[in-house]
């Protein structure tokens, strides 16, 4: 089987003829110089095909699906919720909560955001790639930014883990909750009237990762890396 894995956003199936996008196209001959009669993976969220390239016109990859190399298996639902940061830094956030597991990636506009816009086909294309690495058939969805006051309303419900570095309790301890919501706040911390809301939440645990304050990034590595060992174990 090849590890050449590419996310096909159409329906697959046995003996499908189609074709690549110009980007998958270019990606699979000219930076992988993959050959007329060589494989390559597809996988969507119905699972993952292998897939024989049959032509290769103007630069244009055409295939045919062989066989179903494995189906989708249900996931844990693992939200993000953040306060987006500063370029660099939000794609690292991105890109290793992807391969950690996190299957919706909520934005929220909290009083201390510095940056208040997100390209969003920049960001979907780190998620698609990050899926793609790491073996993952599921790709992450990706909301519009909210402002935390919206976000908080419309989920009443949800069970949120609170990355709060004030609060005493450093233990964690959770089992099949669906879906699970991480919260990470901005670079300057929530305010004090923020903490004050999202601690009222019915379904909320506030949890403290570390004695050292954490960049956003690292904190939202740090907390679903627990979350999913979590699950796991």
């Amino acid at each position: 089987m090849s590890n050449i894995r590419l996310f096909f956003q159409e329906s697959l199936s046995f003996n499908l003829i189609s074709k690549l996008d110009k980007s998958q196209s270019h990606y699979l001959a000219k930076v992988m110089r993959k050959n007329i009669g060589e494989n390559f993976s597809l996988f969507n969220q119905n699972g993952e095909w292998e897939a024989k390239i049959t032509k290769i016109t103007k630069g244009i990859v055409e295939f045919s699906v062989i066989k179903k190399i494995r189906s989708n298996t249900d996931e844990k639902e693992i939200w993000l919720a953040f306060a987006p940061i500063k370029l660099n830094y939000l794609n690292l956030m991105i890109q290793k909560a992807t391969e950690l597991g996190v299957t919706k990636f909520i934005p929220i506009l909290t009083e201390r955001t510095i940056v208040r816009k997100i390209n969003q086909n920049r960001i979907n294309k780190i998620i698609v790639e990050a899926s793609e690495q790491s073996n993952r058939l599921k790709v992450p969805k990706l909301e519009e930014i909210v402002k935390l006051e919206n976000f908080l309303k419309s989920n009443q419900k949800t069970n949120i883990i609170f990355g709060d570095l004030n609060t005493k309790n450093s233990n964690l301890s959770i089992k099949d909750i669906k879906p699970l919501c991480v919260l990470i706040g901005p670079e300057g911390d929530f305010t004090v009237k923020e903490r004050e809301r999202i601690l009222k939440l019915k379904n909320i645990i506030p949890l403290k990762i570390n004695e050292n304050i954490l960049r956003s990034e690292t904190a939202a590595i740090s907390m679903i890396s627990i979350v999913t060992f979590n699950l796991l174990s």
